[in-house]
């Protein structure tokens, strides 16, 4: 390709990358949120925000009635990605903005993933016509909450049908974690399409979505729902705490509060608990050791599974409490399979070796990163960036499904910010060529690193490798793939959905920043969502080429 040629494909590349960027970005909120405005919703909650429970419980009543009515129009129960999630919570924010309350709200009571659209919700249902298919066209819902719910007899009836279908539900997704989701389906499909007023109905609203509401639309001699049940015993009245759209329990699952008042407060453990689950700090429960500190494997007295990592470093952020205590220790969910790292390079031990891991197992995992560094980037304000994604920091919990661990190094990214200026850190072999030699750090400096990893696991070479034991000159497998495919050498297994996949980390870990694509294009790269563009010539490397051709194509770990 001659060099008028490539700085052609160079710009036309250069062009779709940024323009798809700036497009799927910001993507237009398909909910209707005028309402927040009109519906004399009881407001008291929120215009003093202290952490309490009763605002977020408040405000998530407030947003299932958008959800109920794009339920209605669409027959879809939640949002179709990441970034209208996001969009939708900023436009909600905005009308939250305007009745004088807290700028970060939304931010505070709610994680962007908990409205996107997914199989692993509840039972697999996504729209209207997955419900009917599990339950059918008529369940109890239809007979005990298509009347005016603003009678106390007929919510109450309307309430113990819902817990009908949720049990239904629950039992067909085999899942109890999922049981809350399946109660906020329920809530969403009987304002979407049971009750005949569905959200136009301020009394109707108080009971479904148990959103407080003043209203001389309401009937004035219903009395308040908690009190009505309240009375009736003290068995009902946990039905009716679990019905208010499963809110307690859902602030009780997001924080397990002491007597930190802040939203989305950690679990805070005393060290007589963890002495006691990590059996004293036993040599015999250390997992391992790093920069930051020492981790042990713990269980705590519910029989639960941890790591508990004890904190050496000083130079640490966080609660001003925490950073304040003499012994202080992190507590994380336990990954029975360890790190990434592990399975792609096992160790031999007396003989053994690990299981090499299968395509859907790696085609899992990539997909689990894809959209762990999609939320740090995307569903978070400010926007984090890792710097270090690396196998090591990848780990893997007892269904093989892929978590980001170690933020150590992560940095906040301010908003309007391009890019950080910053000391430079991580593992080399997985640093941006523009982060290494002049400390530019942008959200494509981790797209960098996962391709680098996503090379990784397609392949199963490691991110710096020699032509021999006795050399000294390190080859970059992002060199090495880019040669493979450019020369038509890689084998029959990168064909399909390999192909594109291998693709991708070819495409992310472009030595040219503007080249790669954010982590959303190539998360939809992989999901198929949108076309891969031409990938264009990559830069003569400065390892020499002759070292190629000692390695054999992706493929060797196909079962």
């Amino acid at each position: 390709m001659n060099s008028e040629s490539l700085v052609a494909v160079l710009f036309l590349g250069l062009c779709l990358v940024l323009s798809d960027a700036s497009i799927s970005s910001s993507p237009a909120c398909p909910l209707d949120l005028n309402y927040v405005l009109a519906i004399p919703w009881t407001t008291t909650a929120c215009e003093n925000f202290s952490g309490n429970g009763d605002c977020c419980q408040n405000l998530l009543s407030l947003i299932g009635i958008a959800l109920a009515n794009r339920l209605k129009e669409t027959s879809r129960f939640q949002l179709p990605d990441l970034p209208t999630s996001v969009s939708c919570l900023d436009d909600f924010q905005s009308k939250l903005n305007s009745l004088s309350f807290p700028s970060n709200l939304t931010s505070l009571c709610f994680d962007p993933m908990q409205f996107v659209i997914s199989p692993n919700v509840c039972a697999s249902i996504q729209t209207a016509q997955d419900w009917n298919n599990k339950l059918g066209p008529s369940t109890a819902l239809n007979s005990a909450c298509s009347s005016d719910l603003n009678d106390p007899s007929a919510c109450s009836a309307c309430i113990s049908a819902g817990f009908q279908v949720q049990a239904q539900l629950s039992a067909i997704d085999g899942n109890q974690s999922h049981s809350l989701n399946c109660l906020y389906f329920t809530i969403l499909y009987t304002a979407a399409f049971v009750n005949k007023l569905g959200t136009e109905d301020y009394g109707d609203i108080d009971c479904i979505f148990n959103l407080p509401v003043s209203s001389q639309r309401k009937s004035s001699h219903k009395p308040h729902l908690a009190l009505i049940l309240g009375l009736t015993g003290a068995s009902l009245a946990v039905l009716v705490i679990s019905m208010f759209l499963g809110l307690y329990y859902w602030q009780m699952k997001r924080r397990r509060s002491s007597n930190d008042n802040e939203p989305n407060t950690s679990t805070w453990f005393s060290i007589h608990e963890l002495q006691k689950a990590t059996d004293n700090f036993s040599s015999t429960n250390l997992i391992g050791k790093g920069g930051f500190g020492i981790v042990y494997k713990g269980i705590l007295d519910d029989g639960t599974a941890v790591a508990v990592k004890k904190i050496m470093e000083s130079d640490i952020r966080g609660n001003e409490e925490f950073l304040n205590e003499s012994h202080r220790y992190l507590v994380y969910e336990y990954m029975f399979n360890g790190n990434l790292n592990s399975h792609l390079f096992p160790v031999s031990k007396e003989g053994t070796r690990k299981q090499p891991l299968g395509w859907p197992e790696r085609k899992s995992i990539i997909l689990d990163v894809v959209k762990g560094i999609s939320y740090l980037h995307y569903g978070v304000k400010p926007a984090i960036y890792h710097r270090d994604i690396k196998p090591t920091n990848i780990l893997l919990d007892a269904e093989m499904r892929a978590r980001i661990a170690d933020f150590g190094l992560a940095k906040e990214n301010r908003e309007g910010q391009s890019h950080l200026t910053t000391k430079v850190a991580g593992t080399y072999g997985y640093l941006a060529p523009e982060y290494a030699l002049y400390g530019r750090l942008t959200e494509k400096s981790d797209v960098y690193s996962f391709g680098v990893v996503v090379l990784e696991i397609m392949c199963g070479k490691k991110a710096l490798s020699w032509s021999s034991s006795e050399s000294s000159q390190a080859i970059l497998i992002a060199d090495w793939a880019w040669s493979m495919g450019d020369s038509g050498s890689a084998n029959a297994n990168s064909k399909g959905v390999m192909e594109k996949f291998l693709l991708v980390g070819i495409l992310c870990a472009h030595v040219t920043e503007a080249i790669r694509p954010t982590i959303l294009d190539a998360m939809k790269m992989l999901e198929g969502d949108i076309e891969f563009p031409e990938i264009p010539d990559r830069p003569q490397p400065l390892t020499r080429p002759s070292f190629y051709g000692t390695y054999m194509g992706c493929g060797e770990w196909q079962t």
